[in-house]
């Protein structure tokens, strides 16, 4: 959950009246926020750095702490959170947002795109808030809360990055392009140097603030950047802005720009950055659009933000069923400011601060929170259920259980892996519709989902090679693989995986253990030939994981179908060479699952 740092006596101010710690704890509850601290900006860096190593100049102005749903956007500042509590407290009704003309009879401003943005950043939507009279407390909120969108919703900038800029240094109209790094050259914000794009990722690379979004861009051919008519840039998206446009106490009248990868979600963050701030307008609550040109027609001509309230509908059956009340739908629509009902339905209106209204069933948590939670009836469960392990897990359970009496020690290795680690490293080749794998790893670690326990036993024995030998490990674990015929179109398989590492191979060891693992699962050995349902195992000498002639695999017959479960053997010494282990190790993995 977020947490919004917010000025105590700005809010209390603003709510009307001042609450103590408990108060304000309960009114947040009953909102469906929690107040977290009472703290000040000087507190926490004392908390932080130690006393001697906190500046005088650091506010002791006390700040409440407020954790906040992750997908209620509009609560990320200040303004958010004082008016949603006013609107549930009765004393303020929500506010209703206008469109107005540009003045003096002027046109739209136009934002034009070209076509070349289409490789990095495609999108872009647009606002000019007219005659803001900004405080200090008030710009403060304002950088805050584009903070707080950039690390939530815009994703640390990859889906959304926000500019802002003093409209009266600029002029219009605008265009959206994609040039070479060299070809770009401005004056980012509060420097004195003019910098190429090439320049510029230099100069912020070693910054702790803006280093880490220079990937998002850095390797392209093309960087985005907005400039005005008289090629004037605005910003650089979505790094950094230009000092000629910077925002200041005296800025009058703004202009709000949101490139993105993702048009949803820009259009999401535009109308929370036009909610929240254009109260202080000169005429509260009223907007300009601007109007979107795409050159290359990928997108129709508009204006934007679109404030335009959306319609949803409720059951009032569901409603009442999943909070226990008996609401009729006068009464549940007096509790969301009803637009219509009628004898099981009501119509609701979204403003545009609520895009996390996506189901009845948030409409049915604001008619709880509106209710009262502590209102709501208890009642006992009409069923009285008694709860059981999941059959799966119960036998993965006594598996384990099974495997350690027999004095292999548990072992529990991530679920990812790299892709050599799975295949190459294993002397297996990847036939391309096997493994899971990560779009955008963060590490060549963590490339793919595994599709067997033993990479991840064998790295968790290479950590281990100074304890004594023998070492007898063993995982009973999740793999996965693709599947399209599942929902997620992957599934997964329980396996156990069990290894043996001493100065001489030991396969006899580890045969030893398969066949009581196997008896315990209430499988017996039986002929290859027969029709008796039990295991078999038959040499193998396509699997190349395991020593040529020292590797088996493991067949399974139940109800006169036959499949092979698994396979064991001495480990290829290039494996063991792969994973730096430096003595003969013996292997054996089956899936687990057949057994149920």
């Amino acid at each position: 959950m977020p947490t919004v740092n917010v000025d105590r006596e700005a809010l209390y101010t603003a709510l009307g009246r001042t609450y103590t710690f408990d108060e304000f704890m309960n009114i947040c509850f009953n909102f469906g926020i929690e107040l977290e601290e009472d703290t000040s900006a000087k507190k926490m860096a004392i908390r932080e750095v130690g006393a001697n190593r906190v500046d005088d100049s650091v506010s002791d102005r006390p700040i409440l702490k407020i954790d906040i749903p992750a997908n209620r956007y509009d609560l990320l500042c200040h303004e958010g959170i004082s008016r949603s509590l006013l609107i549930h407290q009765g004393k303020a009704k929500p506010p209703v947002y206008k469109v107005l003309p540009p003045p003096n009879g002027q046109p739209l401003h136009k934002m034009t795109v070209k076509p070349e943005t289409a490789a990095i950043r495609p999108f872009i939507v647009c606002a000019v808030l007219r005659d803001v009279k900004f405080t200090e407390l008030n710009y403060k909120n304002f950088i805050d809360l584009q903070d707080k969108l950039h690390t939530n919703v815009c994703r640390k900038r990859t889906l959304v990055a926000i500019g802002t800029h003093d409209l009266d240094t600029l002029k219009g109209p605008f265009t959206y392009e994609a040039l070479p790094p060299k070809d770009i050259q401005f004056v980012p914000l509060n420097q004195e140097k003019n910098m190429s794009g090439e320049e510029l990722m230099t100069h912020y690379e070693s910054d702790n603030n803006l280093g880490k979004f220079l990937p998002i861009i850095r390797d392209s051919q093309v960087y985005p950047v907005i400039y005005d008519c008289s090629r004037q840039v605005l910003s650089l998206p979505p790094i950094i802005n230009s000092n000629h446009s910077k925002i200041t106490l005296d800025t009058k009248n703004v202009f709000i720009e949101c490139t993105a990868t993702d048009l949803t979600k820009a259009k999401i963050v535009l109308n929370t950055m036009v909610a929240m701030f254009s109260e202080y307008c000169a005429k509260p609550f009223t907007l300009e659009q601007v109007e979107i040109v795409y050159e290359d027609k990928r997108q129709p001509v508009g204006v934007t933000p679109d404030i335009t309230s959306r319609t949803t509908t409720a059951k009032v059956d569901y409603i009442n069923s999943c909070t226990g009340l008996s609401l009729n739908p006068n009464e549940i629509c007096d509790l969301l400011n009803r637009i219509n009902e009628d004898k099981n339905e009501i119509v609701v209106t979204v403003p545009i601060t609520r895009s996390d209204v996506l189901h009845q069933c948030d409409i049915m948590e604001d008619v709880a929170i509106a209710y009262g939670f502590n209102n709501l009836p208890l009642r006992a469960p009409s069923v009285s259920t008694i709860g059981k392990p999941y059959p799966l897990n119960k036998l993965a359970d006594i598996a384990r259980l099974e495997l350690a009496l027999a004095g292999w020690s548990e072992v529990s290795p991530l679920t990812l892996c790299s892709h050599d680690e799975n295949f190459a490293f294993l002397r297996q080749k990847d036939p391309g519709n096997i493994a899971v794998r990560l779009a955008h790893p963060k590490t060549v670690e963590y490339q793919v989902v595994r599709t067997s326990l033993l990479p991840g036993v064998l790295k968790t024995l290479k950590e281990n090679k100074k304890h004594s030998l023998p070492i007898k490990i063993f995982e009973v674990g999740d793999t996965a693989i693709k599947d399209d015929s599942m929902e997620r179109r992957s599934r997964n398989i329980r396996k156990i995986c069990a290894t043996y590492s001493n100065k001489t191979s030991g396969l006899e060891q580890l045969h030893g253990l398969l066949d009581r693992t196997l008896q315990m699962l209430h499988a017996q050995p039986v002929d290859k030939n027969g029709t008796a349902s039990g295991y078999w195992i038959q040499d193998s000498s396509e699997n190349p994981t395991y020593f040529p002639s020292r590797c088996a695999d493991i067949y399974l017959r139940q109800k006169g179908e036959t499949k092979m479960i698994g396979s064991f053997g001495i480990l290829h010494p290039e494996v063991l060479e792969k994973f730096g282990i430096n003595f003969p190790t013996s292997a054996m993995e089956f899936d687990l699952e057949p057994f149920l």
